[in-house]
């Protein structure tokens, strides 16, 4: 069979040259204003609960918030933990909306009130996106946190109320990755219009969990199952009111058959993953000024610098940790995505949840293409947990890659305990 062609109207990414300059610009940034948080969630990447104990004070918010909108930031959201939380909430969101750039939060909705909702609308808030990671039992077994899907709902009715725009977003793992049609039906029946999927990376307490990430395999009825929900809303469209979007994230792909309906926009450009954008066009900043080419990379392989020692500019126009994507080349791939087909499109996918699984990027096992060209040879990949992660904010373990037939009994992914530690514990669901 030959391979799929790749769409004509993107040209292959190339090295960057230094007679090229540099354009890159933030245009998006994710910025964590805060460790402290009001859910236990046991699948949270940073380990969210408590402040931190040197969180950047309002002013220093503020001088950042300057130098993004020199750099040319157009997009921002806001998280946490819980970025409502900050008692200087909206004194950050109406300097933000002052410089013109679009300001957004992303929320476990836990204490998203009308009031709270209305005052952030005011403002200067433009969308509220929401997490939904489940039917009721589901999602409260991930947040840790009894009653927290009521909350995420009441937060979304809350947030339409105050007119801001409604997104929600969903984490799939090995929990609910079957009731996908029942979150999407969820989220639309409260006037969501974009819904942003991406797979549980074992990442913070999600690493803790290794039983709950998908195996490599497992994105393609996974994807199968979003493009068919995609393609049942457009159906029930036909052409009146604002169209449901289900809306593919970064580390879920690849050049499947369902590339473009997944990543084109309603009424918009034919779209496809053309690589990493971490501090290509996008930025991450964490509470205590550390800057990273995306709020999702792991801290310590990829911090670039910290604001109070450098200004937002000098990080990232010169910081080799945040403007690796846009240096590197094709030299850094190796296993099976080295001899891709679409190598120098995709640069062996997301890079956040390759090195929070294998150790290092360059390599991505949870894509469709990948998968499928794995079956024709009768082959299926499978993540083996080599190495806990050692429990700190935004920290990763290790697994590896086992390849293996399509029909061999399936091992579990959870370590033995090491000489008396103890069976691992599960928090509590809270009150």
């Amino acid at each position: 069979m030959a391979e799929p062609a790749i769409p004509p109207t993107t040209p292959a990414p190339r090295a960057r040259r230094p007679e090229d300059g540099d354009a890159s610009k933030p245009l998006y940034a994710v910025w964590e204003l805060t460790m402290k948080c009001d859910q236990p969630c046991q699948h949270c990447g940073s380990r969210a609960g408590h402040a931190r104990s040197e969180e950047l004070s309002t002013a220093e918010v503020l001088a950042v918030s300057d130098s993004l909108a020199r750099l040319g930031c157009r997009e921002i959201v806001l998280i946490g933990g819980e970025a409502y939380l900050r008692e200087d909430i909206h004194v950050i969101v109406r300097h933000l909306a002052g410089h013109g750039i679009r300001v957004g939060m992303q929320t476990g909705g836990r204490a998203m009130t009308r009031d709270r909702a209305r005052a952030l609308k005011e403002s200067g808030l433009s969308q509220l996106g929401v997490s939904i990671d489940g039917t009721a039992e589901i999602h409260d077994a991930l947040r840790g946190n009894r009653g927290s899907h009521a909350a995420a709902l009441r937060a979304l009715e809350a947030a339409v109320e105050a007119g801001l725009v409604v997104t929600s977003n969903t984490q799939i793992n090995r929990l609910n990755m079957h009731v996908l049609p029942e979150i999407a039906r969820t989220v639309r029946a409260r006037s969501v219009r974009a819904w942003q999927v991406q797979l549980t990376v074992p990442m913070g307490r999600a690493a803790d969990h290794p039983e709950w990430i998908v195996e490599p395999w497992q994105v393609v009825p996974i994807i199968d199952t979003l493009a068919e929900i995609q393609r049942e809303a457009a159906a029930e469209h036909q052409g009146s009111g604002p169209v449901f979007d289900v809306v593919a994230g970064n580390n879920l792909g690849y050049f499947g058959p369902h590339e473009m309906l997944l990543r084109s926009r309603p009424g918009g450009h034919e779209a496809h993953w053309s690589g990493c954008n971490a501090g290509v066009s996008a930025i991450g900043i964490e509470s205590d000024g550390t800057v990273k080419g995306c709020p999702s990379l792991p801290t310590a392989p990829y911090a670039g610098g910290n604001v109070r020692e450098l200004s937002l500019e000098q990080i990232w126009e010169h910081s080799e940790a945040v403007r690796f994507a846009r240096d590197r080349t094709e030299e850094e791939l190796w296993g099976f995505c080295k001899t891709c087909y679409f190598a120098s499109y995709c640069r062996a996918g997301c890079s956040w949840t390759a090195h929070c699984t294998l150790g290092k990027r360059g390599n991505y096992p949870f894509c469709y293409h990948r998968v499928k060209m794995l079956e024709r040879r009768g082959v299926r990949e499978r993540i083996v947990q080599r190495r806990r992660a050692p429990a700190e904010p935004y920290d990763f373990g290790l697994f590896e890659l086992v390849e293996g037939p399509m029909d061999a009994a399936e091992e579990p992914k959870v370590l033995p305990a090491a000489a008396g530690e103890g069976a691992r514990r599960r928090l509590p669901l809270a009150e």
